[in-house]
């Protein structure tokens, strides 16, 4: 076979980010030569870590659910899933302290099949009432039945169906926002239908453990950079950090050009693995039937908020709050590398567009009587560090509509792919749907480097 032009077996993927590790190390184990271009001094998009003082920090707390298959695969792929455990059972501590007594309650699940494994959690779940509690019920076999890839689906709101199914006002706070907001980055009333029924379907009606969670035991930027970078190395991969592309042009006898500041690399391939706004602005005319609909696809912040203090006051590793501006909170004393007695905790707000601006005063303010009120063995603790990071374009805002505006990984140009959370993946943005969108912009840009791939499900096993 002869190569259309001289450079038919290489390709370049923009963004270091979890869609473009996936995507160059997909095309990398085709036998593609792949140089992966990264504007910043390090990889994992936004899921990462930095140094403060003595401490490795993540930006944000994540973490995945075992539906996530494609995520579990790419930590399977660096050598990282014994750093990111799950839990044997789903299992929730969920606070709340809106009531007259604070109460304590857990989101369970049993080995029993699908939907029974719930029940038995659901029943003592202490936060419902149980006119309450069989109201979510027959809402979750509603929801079973539906498919959430229905372009209806997407038109409507989250709080809409639900309030037609009998849920209150209550059960949306206690369950269905609950575990919504950590997931969709949204509440009920802001979130399409579709990626609700994608989310609670594929995490709670599935299977048995497709809940059960998981999270890094060491900093994330050990996982998405230290293990990806030596990963992409090993498989032949050509990394340049600080290297932000500029230009993308389609060249006369099909291939393409890169340009960055200092450099021009040409492909037979090229995968924009970035976020959607800087995709447009690459993007060559007519790549899409409509670029302009990338600008309509909007950002959703989550604020994290750190504080550390001289003395261990949280003895478990994780839970959620009710009756409370906290969210969720999670002990990061030993990944961070924390000594001396001291805990660290980070609490995860998504949905944070109120707040995400706010001065570090005015957060402090706010949340450090707000953990004294959650757990009492704060109160009288010295607090030696309180910080916070913002992530003002965490995710993309999955509002209703916003289905119609997500491309999927093929472009009209032959040779260009989009990869990114914000792709058409079905999923909400998270690390799945990321590494779901490496892979599928690499099947994507593999004819036009003479390098078809079969389906996993159609190679002899």
């Amino acid at each position: 076979m002869t190569d259309a032009h001289p450079h038919a077996a290489r390709a370049v993927v923009v963004g270091g980010g979890l869609a473009g590790v996936t995507a160059a190390l997909r095309l990398a184990d085709a036998g593609v030569g792949v140089t992966l271009l990264e504007g910043r001094p390090r990889l994992g998009g936004l899921a990462f870590s930095f140094r403060r003082r003595d401490l490795t920090v993540d930006n944000g707390q994540h973490v995945y659910l075992r539906c996530c298959t494609a995520y579990r695969g790419f930590l399977d792929r660096v050598g990282a899933t014994a750093l990111a455990p799950l839990q044997d059972r789903l299992d929730v501590p969920v606070l709340d302290v809106g009531r007259a007594r604070p109460r304590l309650g857990r989101l369970r699940r049993t080995a029993l099949p699908v939907p029974l494994h719930l029940a038995g959690g659901l029943a003592a779940y202490p936060h419902l009432s149980p006119a309450e509690k069989a109201s979510v019920g027959r809402a979750a076999l509603a929801l079973g039945r539906l498919d959430p890839t229905d372009p209806a689906l997407d038109d409507i709101d989250f709080a809409t169906w639900l309030r037609r199914h009998g849920q209150s006002p209550r059960t949306v706070e206690a369950l269905w926002d609950l575990v919504g907001v950590a997931t969709l980055n949204a509440r009920a009333p802001e979130v399409s239908m579709a990626l609700a029924a994608k989310v609670f379907k594929t995490g709670l009606l599935s299977e048995p453990g497709a809940a059960d969670i998981g999270w890094a035991a060491v900093p994330l930027g050990s996982l998405h950079d230290t293990l990806a970078r030596e990963a992409l190395d090993a498989a032949g991969v050509r990394t340049l950090l600080r290297t932000k592309a500029t230009a993308l042009e389609r060249g006369a006898d099909g291939g393409w050009s890169v340009t960055t500041e200092s450099e021009r690399f040409e492909a037979g391939a090229v995968v924009l693995a970035v976020p959607q706004r800087e995709t447009h602005a690459l993007l060559p005319a007519g790549a899409l039937a409509d670029q302009d609909r990338l600008l309509d696809i909007e950002d959703a912040p989550i604020l994290n908020v750190h504080v550390i203090y001289d003395r261990k006051v949280l003895k478990r590793p994780f839970f959620a709050a009710l009756g409370s501006p906290v969210q969720w909170v999670f002990d990061r004393t030993e990944p961070s590398g924390l000594t001396g007695g001291g805990q660290y905790l980070a609490l995860s707000q998504s949905a944070a567009q109120d707040e995400i601006d706010l001065p570090v005063a005015e957060l402090r303010a706010r949340y450090l009587p707000e953990l004294e009120r959650l757990f009492p063995a704060a109160r009288g603790a010295g607090v030696r560090d309180f910080f916070v990071t913002r992530e003002r374009t965490a995710t993309f805002a999955p509002t209703p509509g916003v289905g119609r505006l997500r491309p999927g990984a093929a472009t009209r140009l032959p040779g260009l792919a989009l990869a990114g959370a914000w792709t058409a993946t079905g999923w909400p943005a998270t690390m799945e749907g990321a590494v779901r969108s490496g892979t599928e912009a690499a099947r994507t840009a593999l004819p036009a480097l003479g390098r078809p791939q079969r389906h996993p499900l159609q190679e002899a096993a």
